[in-house]
Order: structure tokens, then C-alpha cells, then sequence
């Protein structure tokens, strides 16, 4: 293994997505090896290890639990050290810039990127702000409601009796979502109250919260990506997706029971008004790193259904038409990233003195 890499890629996590997350990490770690990065895999098992290796680039690695073999590691100023068998410091190395690729959890809800912060590594995904906020559905509608964003109507809730309340408000059918996860885990459409407790209760073994929000009928599910290089908010062309059922489920999104038709064949300027509202609010954050917005299309209307901040594949299938081309989007993000941390390293943290007038405690308070 190295001293130095251009590039460490995390993924995986405390998460119902963590085998989602293998793939898009692997993905991602051999297209930026191929482009001639050097590239060092960071995985997080279920129960929170991590471990650094080179090898962990290979899906089969993951097989078994192969990946069990290799060494822990945890993340220091400027790069990571590498444990031995003993769990003590046994190696340092200085990693150039981090690229997040974990789906759900605290690792693209915020944990990748402020571990990232407080070691002064360069970040080449979405911020602490973007990713913790749009990681709950319950908070996303709050800051696309401040934004003048439309979103559907929707109840939250904490508990099953304030989740049947709030339905009563919104009317069936309704749609329930684990506030916290993605990947449609836990989705489900209900048409009457006993559908509604028993997705209730699916809800709540997944997540401490759920969001309930209105079926929108007829609809079309159309996906945007952003994101920012070199100065600029670069926009994908639309992509619609469909689904085997009422609701884009997982098995649609991973298993093939759904379908794509790239770009989306959308009324004339539909495609161009969600490009821009997608770069409005993607910029009004001044946000970073790849991010898809999902969006509902009904009677007319142009909804935000949800943004994903660690989109699955990094949404390579909307930004390029290769692999290979898909490595000079990387690029560009880890470029932009550098460039950003140099500038706000260049700002002056200020010493205010004040602790030169507190009086001496000697670790004894009375």
C-alpha cells in the first residue's frame, strides 16, 4: 500500500443501503484508477468498522465478508492511519482529497463530510449542511418550502396515532416514507386505513419517523442531476422513470422491475423549467458534489419529491455516457474541491485572548 493517494473513495455504512453503496463505490474507485488517479477504497461495515485497502475495489471482495481481513483505519488530519491487529496505530497515510459514495445513514447524512471537516481533507460531495438536511424528508420540506420550492402535501410524524391523524387531514391514498432512508426502502402506497397501519408499522421498525404525503395522480417521476466544477452548476438532461406499481420501489431501482427512457420525452419546456429549478435551488445552498433532485409530474404541475445528496451510481448514467467520459466529472469534482478548501484555508481563524482573563481552576469547580 501507498504513503500517498490522490483520492480516498467511502462507501458503505450503517445503513439498509450498505450493499448499494459497495457498488457505487467500486464504481467509482475504478473509474477514477483507470483515469490514472490513484485510489484508495474506504469501507464501513454495519457495525461502523472501517478499513482501508486496495483490494476493496472488488465487489467479490464482499462475498463472505472477505472484506474482514484487511485493516481497520479511522480517518486524521490530512489523511488516515491504518491499525494493526492489535487495534493500535501502525501506519499513516495522506490522502489528497475524499469522495463520499455511502447511501444513507449518517454517512450521507452529514458524518463523511464532517469527519472530512474537522481533519482538513478536501470534499469532493455534498457539504455538512446540504447532507444532513436532505437525508430526512421531513426537514427537506422544510428548506424547499423556505426556498419557494412546490412539494406535495404531507404530514410527519413520530408515532402510528400521529401518523393516522395527520392522514385524516390529507385523504387517501397517501404514500408512507421513512423519514431517513432511501432508496424507496419502507415506501409503500395505501388506499384505506388498514393498508395504512401495517406500512405504519413497516415504517417504524425501519425509522423513528415517517412522512405521509399525498398520492399524486396521474404522475410522472422525472430525475435531474447536478453538479459544480470549475465555477459552474452543470445540469443533466431529464431522465423518466417508471415503475412496476403504483410507487418506484426498491426492486424497480436495483432488481429491474422498472424502467428509464433517457432524456424524457417531456412537453415542450417542462424539461428545460426543471433543469432550472433543479440549478435555482442547487445554487441558492451553494452546494457541492453530485446531487439528484427527484420530481413528480401531475396534472400539470412540477413537484420536488426528494434530493438525494449521494445519488446511486453517482448518477454516471445522467452526467456522461461512459465510464470512461464519466472519469473527467470526477475530476472535475475533486478539482473544485481542492480549489474550495484552499480558499477557505486562506481565511484567518481568530485567538480572542479570553482565556487569559479567566482565573486558574485547577480542574476543581465550586
Amino acid at each position: 500500500m501507498q504513503k500517498n493517494y490522490d483520492v480516498a473513495v467511502v462507501f458503505g455504512g450503517i445503513s439498509s443501503e450498505n450493499e448499494v453503496s459497495v457498488i457505487t463505490g467500486a464504481m467509482a474507485c475504478n473509474v477514477l484508477k483507470n483515469g490514472g488517479k490513484s485510489v484508495l477504497p474506504v469501507y464501513i461495515d454495519h457495525g461502523g468498522v472501517m478499513r482501508a485497502a486496495e483490494e476493496l475495489a472488488d465487489v467479490g471482495v464482499y462475498k463472505k465478508r472477505g472484506y474482514e481481513k484487511f485493516a481497520e483505519c479511522a480517518f486524521k488530519r490530512g489523511g488516515l492511519v491504518l491499525m494493526n491487529g492489535r487495534g493500535k496505530p501502525k501506519r499513516e497515510i495522506k490522502i489528497d482529497c475524499v469522495l463520499n459514495c455511502c447511501h444513507g445513514g449518517a454517512g450521507e447524512g452529514g458524518g463523511i463530510a464532517g469527519v472530512c471537516a474537522v481533519n482538513l481533507l478536501p470534499f469532493a460531495s455534498a457539504g455538512l449542511f446540504e447532507s444532513s438536511a436532505f437525508m430526512d424528508k421531513y426537514y427537506t420540506k422544510l428548506v424547499l418550502g423556505g426556498l419557494g420550492a412546490k412539494t406535495a402535501k404531507y404530514a410527519y410524524a413520530r408515532d402510528i396515532a400521529g401518523a393516522i391523524a395527520g392522514v385524516k387531514a390529507l385523504g387517501y391514498p397517501v404514500i408512507v416514507k421513512p423519514a431517513t432512508l432511501g432508496s424507496s426502502i419502507g415506501i409503500c402506497k395505501c388506499g384505506n386505513e388498514e393498508q395504512l397501519k401495517e406500512a405504519l408499522e413497516t415504517a417504524f421498525e425501519l425509522d423513528g419517523c415517517v412522512l405521509i404525503e399525498e398520492y399524486l395522480s396521474p404522475r410522472r417521476e422525472v430525475n435531474c442531476a447536478v453538479y459544480f466544477s470549475d465555477g459552474q452548476v452543470i445540469t443533466s438532461l431529464c431522465e423518466e422513470v417508471t415503475s412496476a406499481g403504483d410507487v418506484l420501489s426498491y426492486d424497480d431501482k436495483y432488481c429491474g422491475g422498472g424502467s428509464r427512457v433517457f432524456p424524457a420525452q417531456l412537453e415542450e419546456g417542462v424539461a428545460e423549467g426543471i433543469r432550472r429549478e433543479t440549478e435555482r435551488v442547487y445554487s441558492a445552498l451553494d452546494m457541492r458534489g453530485i446531487v439528484r433532485f427527484d420530481y413528480i409530474l401531475s396534472k400539470g404541475e412540477v413537484y420536488i419529491s426528494e434530493i438525494n445528496t449521494v445519488p446511486g451510481s453517482l448518477s454516471q448514467y445522467l452526467l456522461s455516457d461512459s465510464y470512461k467520459s464519466f472519469y473527467g466529472v470526477l475530476e472535475g469534482l475533486i478539482q473544485q474541491a481542492k480549489s474550495d478548501f484552499k480558499k477557505k484555508s486562506k481565511k484567518k481563524i481568530i485567538s480572542t485572548g479570553i482565556l487569559n482573563n479567566i482565573t486558574p481552576m485547577g480542574g476543581k469547580i465550586k
